[in-house]
């Protein structure tokens, strides 16, 4: 070949053979020791025989064995053929029994391949599925019995609606009515403890009222408490009735328990303390039972009796929440502006409970109920503050006596402060002339004691001093230029 392709080998042309032996390489790695002789197999131990069974048991041979020898199968029966039931046609006794290996003791045990069911042809109604679970097809079960069983119902419900069409038909409808009737009744077993709910709400409800106050075509309903039966005086709040009084044909009415009512005319009343006291011409009152509010602690129970609403006769009942919680009342209408020191309440109190009774478990008056904590909606949220009786009792003594009741002033406008450690009433301006003024109170002050009592907030201030009589000394201790002073101040009259 010339050309590009001269020096390219012919792949057709004759290759020499292989030599006779693998490179020495190969042969160390791969090949035959030297020690070895013949195949790799040889010399490999030889298993042992397998165990013959022994030999049946004599009385087995005797029993069942052939008679002859050489001879293999059972034996023909005792009496030589069989009976009647045994025929040649028979199953057990064919041309080939005496060789059926089944029956033949001397014929070798083997395992055979397993038994399969043939599914395809004729399923059966219980299938194996994966994991070996089994479950039962229904459309396999005998089509007989599903109709068995679909026929046993309707039979049933056959018999059981034709027996209740047929007694229904033959049996007679009642009269509709009965003259003459009696329904049975049962013994009184309830019983009514000394101090239970029911029995307060007997012994005091006489002596709450509702309060009924009518201006031109407007009206309003309240609540109050019967405090002197003689001489007809009733306690209520002072928003209940400052609308009436000195208006041209307003009329105030008390409705009594026992569906009554009588004119009331206006006492006195006290802004400050949000007390009002009325007085009707009725005979044969009753007065509720005061009681004292050094004895009310927190957690006793009470009840409430008024009219919210306009539900005259209407009974709560709760516990004592709180006691001495400073509470500002500013009523719509009203020219009330108080801050009480109030007992809190969790018996539900509603509009038209003002001026109704806070009991205690004996009965006696405890507070004037007056205000309720709202979420915007009116109602009761479990937050109610009732007058307490000592002050109440304090107030109408002075209206019944003088139509009007002096407080103590220290003379001076606050608004309730913190720093973060410490809380206050920031003063806002001193009144000229006031007690403030001339014990040195500025404007600035934090005041934050009186008379060792810490003050919390304006409305804290307020109560303490209302708490001492006109012309008592007191001292208040403000914080002034980082630092604390006390100062000495003679209350005013209000």
């Amino acid at each position: 070949m010339t050309g590009a392709f001269a020096d390219v080998p012919d792949r057709l042309a004759p290759r020499p053979s292989p030599a006779d032996r693998p490179p020495p390489e190969q042969e160390a790695a791969f090949g035959r020791p030297a020690a070895a002789v013949g195949g790799f197999a040889d010399g490999r131990p030889t298993p042992p025989p397998r165990p013959v069974p022994p030999p049946p048991a004599e009385a087995l041979l005797r029993a069942f064995g052939p008679k002859g020898t050489g001879e293999r199968g059972l034996q023909e029966p005792p009496g030589g053929r069989p009976g009647r039931r045994r025929t040649a046609a028979g199953p057990w006794w064919k041309s080939d029994a005496r060789s059926d290996p089944w029956r033949d003791p001397y014929a070798p045990a083997g395992l055979g391949a397993p038994a399969v069911y043939d599914e395809a042809s004729r399923p059966g109604p219980v299938v194996v599925e994966p994991q070996d679970r089994t479950k039962l097809r229904v459309r396999d079960l005998s089509v007989r019995l599903s109709v068995l069983a679909l026929l046993a119902v309707l039979l049933v419900g056959a018999i059981g609606g034709g027996a209740g069409w047929y007694l229904t038909k033959t049996n007679d409808e009642t009269p509709l009515l009965a003259p003459g009737t009696q329904l049975s009744q049962v013994d009184p077993g309830i019983t009514r403890e000394p101090g239970s709910v029911s029995q307060i709400a007997e012994s005091v409800m006489p002596s709450v009222v509702s309060i009924e106050v009518r201006v031109g075509q407007a009206g309003a309903t309240g609540s109050g408490v019967v405090v002197d039966a003689e001489n007809g005086y009733i306690v209520t709040n002072n928003h209940v009735v400052s609308g009436a009084d000195g208006v041209e044909g307003a009329e105030i009415r008390a409705v009594f328990v026992d569906g009554s009512g009588s004119a009331a005319r206006i006492v006195g009343r006290d802004p400050a303390s949000d007390i009002a006291v009325l007085k009707v011409e009725k005979p044969g009152l009753v007065a509720a039972s005061l009681g004292s509010s050094d004895d009310v602690v927190v957690g006793d129970p009470v009840v409430a009796i008024g009219s919210p609403l306009g539900l005259a006769g209407t009974v709560t009942s709760g516990i004592v929440s709180a006691l001495e919680r400073p509470v500002r009342l500013a009523g719509e209408g009203s020219d009330t502006n108080a801050v009480i020191s109030a007992v809190q309440t969790d018996a539900p109190i509603n509009p038209g409970n003002s001026g109704g009774a806070l009991v205690d478990a004996s009965g006696a008056l405890i507070g004037i109920n007056t205000a309720i904590a709202s979420t915007g909606a009116g109602g009761s949220i479990g937050l109610g503050f009732a007058i307490p009786v000592d002050t109440m009792r304090d107030i109408a003594e002075q209206l019944i006596e003088s139509g009007s009741a002096v407080h103590s002033s220290l003379g001076v406008n606050t608004r309730s402060v913190t720093d973060g450690t410490r809380d206050g009433a920031l003063v806002l301006n001193v009144e000229p002339s006031s007690a403030a003024a001339a014990a040195g109170i500025r404007e600035e002050d934090v005041v934050i004691a009186v008379e060792g009592e810490r003050v919390g907030s304006s409305e804290e201030l307020v109560v303490a001093v209302d708490a001492f009589q006109p012309g008592d000394t007191i001292t208040v201790e403000v914080v002034r230029g980082g630092g604390s002073i006390e100062l000495e101040a003679t209350l005013d009259a209000a």
